[in-house]
């Protein structure tokens, strides 16, 4: 790798040691300060970073950290790979993770769906994994129409090469401008974002996993690779058993795009598959964690796709806590929460916390849901008998609840 000039060097190691100060502290794990101290210095510091790399970013609304997560595993079969593993999705992150593994030749970078045209542009990255767009922090990002044509520009006329999720047509809309593109069929559960054609404005028809729209050609590409149930097909027609460690449906979803781009860096599915496997829990997602005979499984969902997801993945025998704050990360507005559908808890014991508990106990009690009220997680979890219990938390009070088991990992 071509070595980096004198000023991009100090601007480096200067961030490096701030991210150690940071971790060392107790301050955070360091990869945003890194990041932040070393753009002062160096403001094209990321670009040079990515000089001389094989690069993939990851953008989608949901499933962006497990997808890189899985993505890596499989690289790491061809070399050493950097990667902003504690979900730090933003130019700042991208410039730490870059940093602390300055001799890697490749690198798989989660990418925030806003940040994604600038991104890609700074860093020129060869691939780009696009899974998923549906209504997310509306306080903050754009309408998801927006995202999408964003992302049509910026890939349009760039040599760039896509993996996509032709399930989901707005997906589909972003990424069929670029060069080229292996489409991935990885399936949508969630649908309510969708039912408009994003190139016309006329009804989507659909049946099936197919999709068209009535008014205009746009529809749904053939695609390459194909999620059936638990196992993937590839493009030679060749099925392969998903028996991945992480549950769920949308898991096996991001684990056969992780296939899909491990082999566009050359590493076969018989290579990478056995890698994927190896990873059980992905910056706290899925964790069970102890306290006191109480084992809780540490489920993430920030908004109206990812609660769908979660419900797939939680027991339905077992009791579940519900925890939802509406801090900056998490997007101020909750008004998100009536566009879940809560009433697949009625019949278990759910126990409602979180700096929103009134906002999301307003909500259960629209639904028809019983539930019990309590000040804090803590308190939740000690009204629970010995035995296993699920939590789903949004994205700071999750982060709040891993704080207090030390954040496991």
């Amino acid at each position: 790798m071509t070595q980096l000039p004198l000023r991009a060097q100090l601007a480096s190691a200067l961030g490096r040691s701030a991210a150690t100060l940071s971790r060392m502290t107790g301050r955070g794990d360091g990869s945003v300060i890194g990041g932040r101290v070393g753009l002062m210095l160096e403001p094209d510091l990321l670009r040079k970073l990515a000089r001389d790399r094989k690069l993939a970013l990851v953008s989608a609304t949901n499933g962006k950290t497990t997808t890189t997560r899985l993505i890596v595993s499989a690289l790491l079969d061809i070399g050493e790979v950097a990667t902003n593993a504690f979900g730090a999705n933003m130019p700042a992150g991208h410039v730490s993770a870059l940093s602390q593994h300055k001799h890697a030749p490749y690198g798989v970078l989660e990418v925030d769906e806003k940040y994604l045209p600038e991104v890609l542009d700074t860093t020129g990255a060869s691939v780009v994994c696009l899974m998923n767009l549906s209504r997310d922090q509306m306080d903050r990002a754009a309408e998801i129409w927006l995202l999408a044509q964003k992302w049509r520009r910026a890939l349009a006329g760039k040599p760039t090469h896509v993996i996509a999720n032709c399930d989901d047509p707005l997906v589909t809309w972003g990424a069929s401008t670029a060069a080229s593109v292996t489409w991935v069929a990885g399936g949508q559960r969630w649908k309510e974002d969708s039912w408009c054609c994003p190139e016309c404005g006329g009804p989507l028809d659909r049946k099936d996993s197919f999709w068209a729209c009535r008014e205009c050609t746009f529809h749904r590409p053939e695609p390459h690779w194909v999620l059936d149930d638990e196992t993937a097909i590839d493009p030679r027609g060749q099925r392969w058993m998903l028996d991945i460690q992480l549950p769920g449906s949308a898991n096996r979803s991001n684990a056969v795009m992780a296939l899909a781009v491990a082999e566009t860096f050359g590493v076969p599915v018989d290579r990478a598959l056995p890698r994927l496997r190896e990873v059980t829990s992905v910056a706290g997602r899925y964790t069970m964690v102890e306290r006191d005979g109480r084992h809780a499984r540490l489920l993430l969902a920030k908004n109206p796709a990812g609660w769908l997801e979660a419900f797939d993945v939680a027991d339905a025998q077992l009791p579940i806590i519900l925890s939802v704050n509406a801090q900056g990360p998490d997007g101020r507005d909750t008004s998100w929460l009536w566009d879940v559908d809560y009433r697949i808890l009625r019949g278990r014991p759910v126990f409602v916390t979180g700096e929103r508990r009134l906002d999301l106990a307003l909500r259960l009690d629209v639904a028809d849901v019983p539930f019990t009220l309590c000040g804090s997680f803590n308190e939740a979890l000690a009204m629970q008998p010995p035995g296993r219990v699920d939590v789903i938390a949004n994205y700071t009070a999750f982060q709040q609840i891993r704080s207090e088991f030390g954040r496991a990992v």
